[in-house]
């Protein structure tokens, strides 16, 4: 390996950990709002189940972003290490700032927006992007409705029922909640699997798209530590700003957002998971009444997300086109 390809296979596992921060706030807000779980569990159980989510789900997402968006003939690793620069910065930006931004977003963006510098349209996939951004477009629209949709089926399904139910909707948070941490799991370490992969292949280290085991391993442990080491301020925003979370919302918001983010890994769709839980968590609050949603947030998080793609494209591609130039110096 050259020590292009190392700095790339670091910045992606610092990607990576830092998206394990950034995440985790996502998946552990509403089982520890709604007091299912002390804080120190919630992220325990969550960052296992992100490591071992990729060995038991598959590798579509990675193949997605490393092989069906960008032509790695065409390109070289300093592309891909100014795309990880940059959504790296966004990250760390939006994490001090509270704002729980796409990590995915930020990854997509950096990936664009240094490759157009780099070479130029041509280098894209067309089909594989239009695809990319469907799925990012149209899974928080999912939760959303999923979200609507099943908590009023819950409510008619428990109408009547004493408060006691509250004890079924915290114990069961226990499958729900680490079935909702394997989804983002095998969704968002394989972001960085295709993204190393994708290096290995421009540096001619392998001469096809596949993920090899260290790299699930990498992968996998570097969003399962950063899982552990938690998002603090951005729990605060996930879990406690759009509305009081009960038990029975956080049940639903986690089997809602479980099954778009795991339907999306199993065909190869990577989402941004907090667009998708919370979009989730606000279809649950509205289901009740419309009211109960502080729709400022919601619109504070919604420009987050979308200056997210333009942002990190822009900086990507100023990185790549500042290292290209002191290059030639």
């Amino acid at each position: 390996m050259d020590i292009t390809l190392i700095v790339l296979i670091a910045l992606a596992v610092i990607f990576d950990f830092i998206n394990g921060v950034h995440d985790s706030s996502n998946i552990v807000a509403t089982m520890i709002t709604s007091r299912a779980f002390s804080a120190r569990a919630a992220l325990g159980v969550t960052a296992v189940a992100h490591f071992l989510a990729p060995f038991l789900f598959g590798v579509a997402v990675a193949t997605t972003i490393g092989h069906d968006i960008i032509d790695a003939s065409a390109i070289n690793n300093a592309v891909i290490i100014a795309a990880l620069i940059g959504a790296i910065g966004w990250n760390l930006l939006t994490w001090y700032l509270g704002l729980p931004s796409s990590s995915s977003h930020a990854l997509i963006g950096g990936l664009v927006g240094a490759v157009l510098v780099s070479a130029g349209p041509e280098a894209i996939y067309r089909q594989g992007l239009i695809g990319v951004l469907l799925a990012l477009l149209l899974s928080p629209v999912f939760g959303f409705a999923g979200g609507y949709l099943f908590t009023k089926l819950v409510l008619f399904l428990v109408r009547g029922a004493s408060p006691r139910i509250n004890w079924f909707f915290k114990r069961s948070q226990i499958l729900t909640a680490v079935t909702l941490a394997f989804s983002h799991g095998t969704n968002d370490a394989q972001k960085t699997m295709g993204v190393i992969t994708l290096g290995l292949v421009t540096a001619g280290v392998i001469e096809t798209f596949y993920v090899p085991v260290w790299v699930v391993i990498i992968s996998a442990a570097a969003i399962a530590l950063g899982t552990a080491t938690g998002g603090w301020r951005l729990i605060k925003t996930v879990g406690a700003r759009f509305y009081r979370i009960r038990p029975v919302d956080a049940f639903n918001a986690q089997v809602t957002s479980t099954g778009v983010i795991l339907g999306a890994s199993l065909f190869g769709g990577p989402v941004s998971t907090t667009q998708v839980i919370s979009s989730s968590i606000m279809g649950v609050g509205s289901a009740e009444r419309l009211s109960k949603v502080r729709w400022g947030v919601a619109g504070d998080i919604a420009l987050a997300w979308l200056v997210t793609l333009p942002v990190t494209a822009i900086l990507a591609g100023a990185i790549y086109w500042l290292v290209a130039l002191l290059a030639l110096a």
